[in-house]
Formats: structure tokens, sequence, C-alpha cells
């Protein structure tokens, strides 16, 4: 799925992404997260001992809203699926999300020995706002 050529920039920019997931019960968990974008996939670092970890494992089906830092009138929102989860060895992947948002070399607030992942989320449809 490709995002509307006025709009790619805003994947570009280090906003959030607010990610909706689907609960036990059938109510959305909404949570912002860092992201990066790889041109295909929305790529979201995360933890097994979180709600969104137990969600998307029973559940892939997301909605995802980021809007533009510097315009939050402009805004792309994707609903997609989970389509790959794998390990962030040497925590390479949650360093980088660190590094462009806060200017630090690691993430440093994870409890030790806390493992994580990368979580790919593919689009399957695509609305935007905004000029």
């Amino acid at each position: 799925m490709n995002i509307p050529g006025r709009f790619a920039d805003i994947l570009d920019k280090q906003g959030f992404a607010h990610v909706a997931t689907i609960g036990p019960d059938g109510a959305p968990h909404n949570t912002p997260v860092w992201y990066d974008w790889d041109g295909k996939h929305l790529l979201i670092s995360q933890t097994p001992k979180k709600v969104k970890w137990r969600n998307i494992k029973r559940e892939p089906r997301v909605a995802v809203s980021i809007s533009d830092p510097d315009d939050p009138y402009r805004n792309v929102q994707l609903r997609g699926r989970v389509t790959n989860i794998r390990a962030d060895d040497g925590r390479k992947f949650i360093d980088s999300l660190a590094k462009a948002y806060t200017g630090e070399d690691e993430y440093r607030y994870d409890p030790p020995g806390v493992d994580r992942f990368i979580v790919e989320i593919t689009p399957e449809h695509v609305t935007t706002y905004g000029s």
C-alpha cells in the first residue's frame, strides 16, 4: 500500500504513531509509540510484557494514526496488520529510535533483561487528511 506522495514526508519525521490494537473483549487499546518507516512497513519496538504485545499476538489487525509534528492538521491513518515480529538483536532498532527521538545513543528505560522485538505493520488501507 502506497502513502500518497504529498503525505509521505510525515512518515520520515519523528512524530508519534498512535497504535490501536484490539483487546480480548473487543475493546480498543491505543498507545503512542516511536516508529520507523522502511518504505513498505511501519516498524515499532515492543516488549512481551505489554498489553499491546498480547493483543497483537492474538489479533494482528491494528489501526495507526500519525500526525505531522510540524502541522498537526496533516495526518496519515493506516489500517493493516502485524505481518512479522522479529528479535531486536543487540537492541539496535530501539537504540536507533532513541537516537532519532532523544539524541541518546541507547534506550535506557527498560528494566535489565527485557527482550525487545521489532513489530512490522503492513498497511492495507491508507487515509490522509490535510494539505
